[in-house]
């Protein structure tokens, strides 16, 4: 049962953690990184509650400079602690960018990463004349007017399972190119345009690379067709540049019920 010892010795606890990427160097922990990672401060934290070193384990590996409002980790522990100490406790031990929203007891064959069903993010782009000065590092600027319909209608595209060689970053270690998109919507809210994507998983820089495909066709220099030639191509190198990370946000991460881990959608604030 969750909360209780299992034959290790150890509980397993899930988080949902908040964080702004800005200033981070991704979520991974990294050997001679001088600069801070999401996993490096977390870990810390957790670890000086716990009182013994953790190994946290993420649904995903959000790259630098990339945000997420609803990032899952699990961990495992000898210490016995009130889930408000996982909370309240190691938040006041994070810097003010990282926040744990909540904490379970679950069980121990739930991991973060591997039981996830699909992950959910959103990219957010500042359609205007003018660079934004108060969400700096929050949205990606595009000056170019875009048609969000158009972005829309191609990455339908984009949908169902898929051999998506075409949007993986050449340093991509995933064994496998093929994923399913759920679904990839496009819409406009006043100057900013919203690309909200769902896949089982997704493959280093996809979102990202569909992304930069589909300001292409946005600001009219191809054709909606054009998707999915890139699509069929299977080559890196026929998609369109990969969009910049401050525009990028996990959202939502999917797991069985029979986990009990439920989680919903968290929009980033700057859609409030």
């Amino acid at each position: 049962m969750p909360d209780e010892k299992n034959l290790s010795g150890t509980c397993r606890y899930a988080l949902q953690v908040e964080y702004r990427g800005t200033r981070y160097s991704g979520w991974q922990l990294q050997k001679a990184q001088k600069r801070q990672t999401v996993q490096g401060c977390l870990q810390a934290a957790i670890s000086s509650i716990a009182n013994e070193s953790v190994n946290l384990v993420c649904a995903g590996r959000t790259d630098a400079g990339v945000h997420a409002t609803a990032q899952m980790v699990h961990f495992e522990t000898r210490a016995i602690r009130k889930n408000s100490a996982w909370v309240e406790g190691v938040n006041t031990l994070l810097p003010k960018d990282i926040r744990v929203q909540w904490s379970a007891g679950v069980e121990p064959d739930f991991h973060a990463r591997f039981s996830a069903t699909a992950r959910r993010y959103m990219y957010l782009i500042s359609n205007s004349r003018h660079q934004p000065a108060i969400a700096e590092g929050l949205l990606t600027w595009c000056r170019e007017p875009l048609d969000a319909d158009a972005m829309h209608l191609a990455g339908q595209n984009l949908l169902g399972e898929n051999d998506f060689s075409s949007f993986r970053a050449s340093g991509c270690q995933s064994l496998s190119p093929n994923r399913n998109v759920m679904f990839l919507n496009v819409y406009r809210l006043q100057h900013l345009v919203v690309v909200d994507i769902k896949a089982n998983a997704f493959l280093h820089h996809m979102v990202r690379n569909m992304v930069g495909t589909l300001l292409e066709v946005g600001a009219g220099h191809k054709n909606q067709s054009w998707v999915k030639e890139v699509l069929d191509a299977r080559q890196r190198t026929q998609a369109g540049k990969t969009a910049p990370a401050d525009g990028l946000y996990l959202v939502q991460v999917d797991y069985p019920a029979e986990f009990g881990v439920v989680t919903e959608l968290r929009e980033p604030p700057v859609l409030g």
